[in-house]
């Protein structure tokens, strides 16, 4: 989250007005997305929460540690679009450093959470050992991501893009849990139906982008047409796993069972 949003001015010293309507815009866009992040995170682990506390029922330690690290990487994102909206832009980029940290630990903690719970819940109610190519999926999508947005972070409008969907590709179990039971209910348990449980608030949010970027600039960002290319086929593979008669074994070997 390194990236700055000064606009070099043109001939003249003067920046074109188009370009300034750009940085305001963006600063309310990007403001926006990270708070329908937010709101589908919360929207689907509150309850669950609350419901666990209710019924004195524990996670796994290293689940309150990943949960801890995923909502620093949202209040670290949230500090930084503000901090751009403010033009603090020596201290987002400060900041930025503990973004590449937290971006590492993101990854560690997110495939060992993953085994973890998938080897605790085997052969329980709760049990779907063919979910790790969902989890599996949201680690690829997001290092990918999170790695070129961190590469890119000179080119603030490459770099902020790619960030935000790299923050998409891993709040699709917030936004399932939100929804998921109604779609399931709607479109039922075939591979259309189970892509629109995982990953439909994930389709929704990266084709704002799009949706924004053309409206506001007529055209697609390279980065964005990368970032949304990547992350869709990796959740549409993610989903044929999970589907596939072939994938259940192979899973569970991985989770160790």
């Amino acid at each position: 989250m390194g990236a700055t949003e000064v606009v070099t001015p043109p001939r003249g010293g003067r920046i074109s007005r188009g370009l300034a309507d750009h940085r305001r815009w963006d600063r309310n866009f990007f403001l926006l997305m990270v708070a329908l992040l937010w709101l589908g995170i919360l929207m689907g682990f509150v309850p669950e929460i609350i419901g666990r506390i209710e019924a004195r029922e524990a996670f796994p330690a290293v689940v309150y540690f990943h949960g801890a690290v995923f909502v620093s990487w949202l209040c670290l994102l949230t500090t930084q679009v503000l901090l751009i909206r403010s033009r603090r832009v020596e201290l987002h980029r400060e900041l930025g450093m503990a973004g590449t940290a937290l971006y590492g630990a993101m990854l560690v903690l997110g495939i060992v959470t993953s085994v973890v719970v998938d080897y605790r819940q085997f052969a329980t109610p709760q049990s779907d050992p063919s979910f790790f190519s969902i989890q599996l999926a949201d680690m690829l999508a997001f290092a990918a991501l999170g790695g070129a947005a961190i590469a890119l972070r000179k080119s603030p409008d490459g770099h902020k893009r790619l960030m935000i969907l790299a923050t998409i590709c891993i709040s699709d179990a917030g936004f399932s849990r939100w929804w998921g039971p109604g779609l399931e209910k709607l479109l039922g348990d075939g591979y259309w139906g189970i892509w629109a449980q995982f990953y439909l608030g994930d389709f929704l949010l990266i084709a704002l982008v799009g949706v924004y970027d053309l409206l506001s600039r007529r055209r697609l960002y390279s980065a964005y047409v990368f970032g949304a290319i990547w992350g869709a086929g990796v959740e549409f593979a993610a989903i044929w796993f999970y589907v596939s008669p072939w994938w259940k074994p192979v899973a569970t070997v991985l989770i160790g069972r």
